[in-house]
C-alpha cells in the first residue's frame, strides 16, 4: 500500500496580496514570494510551517495569458471580491501512480508540473474542482532531492492539526485509508448538504492559532 504524508495547505485568493495580508493577520507571519505555474496561469507565496511541510498561497497572475484549460484549486470560481479561503491540502507520496490505483475516489489525471527549479507530478481534476469539496487532497510525487519547505525562511509557525469537515465522513476517511495516509488530518461530520471546509490549527509565536472557516 502506498504510504502518504500532508505536504502543504492551499489558501486560494483573487490576488496574492489580499492572500497574504489575509494569512499576516491570521497567523502573525507573512508568506515569501514564491513564483510562476507558466501551465496553469497562477502564482504563489509560500510560508514554512514544519520541516517538509508549508502553506501555499496562490491566485491567478495577473501577467500570464489564461490556460486553455479551468485553472487548479477552483480559482476561476472567485471574483475580484472574493475572500480568500483555505480551500485545499495536497498529500506527498513517493509513488502517485500507486497511490492514485489505489484510491476510493477519483482525483484527477496525473500531471508533469514545474516551478522555476522545481518538478513534481500532481493529481488535477480536468474540470478544476476540488474532490470532495476539498476534503480530499490533491496528491503530490516531488522529482527533487530536496523539498521546498527547506528552501523557505522560518516562520515561527507550525501547522499542528489539519481538521476537514464533510457531510460523508465514510468516503473521505475511506479515501484516506486507501492511500495509506498517515498524519495529523482529521475528518469530522456535517449536517447533510452542508458546505465542506478546511480549519487549520497552527502554532505561531503567539500561541495556537486557527485558519480556514471563520477567519477574515
Amino acid at each position: 500500500m502506498p504510504v502518504c504524508e500532508l505536504d502543504h495547505i492551499v489558501v486560494t485568493a483573487p490576488n496574492l496580496k489580499v492572500g497574504v495580508e489575509w494569512v499576516r493577520d491570521a497567523l502573525g507571519a507573512t508568506p515569501e514570494l514564491g513564483g510562476a505555474h507558466p501551465a496553469m496561469g497562477t502564482h504563489n507565496c509560500l510560508l514554512k510551517l514544519g520541516d517538509a511541510v508549508y502553506l501555499e498561497v496562490i491566485a491567478p497572475n495577473p501577467n500570464a495569458p489564461a490556460p486553455q484549460r479551468p485553472r487548479w484549486f477552483e480559482l476561476d470560481r472567485m471574483e475580484r471580491n472574493s475572500l480568500p479561503q483555505l480551500a485545499a491540502w495536497v498529500a506527498r507520496t513517493a509513488d502517485i501512480r500507486s497511490a492514485v490505483a489505489a484510491c476510493g475516489e477519483p482525483l484527477g489525471s496525473i500531471e508533469p508540473m514545474s516551478r522555476g527549479e522545481l518538478n513534481w507530478l500532481i493529481t488535477i481534476p480536468d474540470n478544476g474542482t476540488l474532490p470532495l469539496g476539498g476534503i480530499a487532497p490533491m496528491l503530490i510525487e516531488w522529482q527533487t532531492q530536496v523539498h521546498p519547505a527547506s528552501r523557505l525562511r522560518e516562520s515561527g509557525c507550525t501547522l499542528l492539526l489539519l481538521e476537514g469537515f464533510h457531510s460523508d465522513t465514510e468516503s473521505a476517511q475511506g479515501l484516506l485509508r486507501s492511500i495509506g495516509f498517515a498524519g495529523n488530518v482529521k475528518v469530522s461530520a456535517l449536517p447533510a448538504h452542508s458546505r465542506p471546509y478546511l480549519v487549520a490549527h497552527v502554532r505561531t509565536a503567539a500561541g495556537v492559532r486557527t485558519l480556514g472557516a471563520g477567519c477574515g
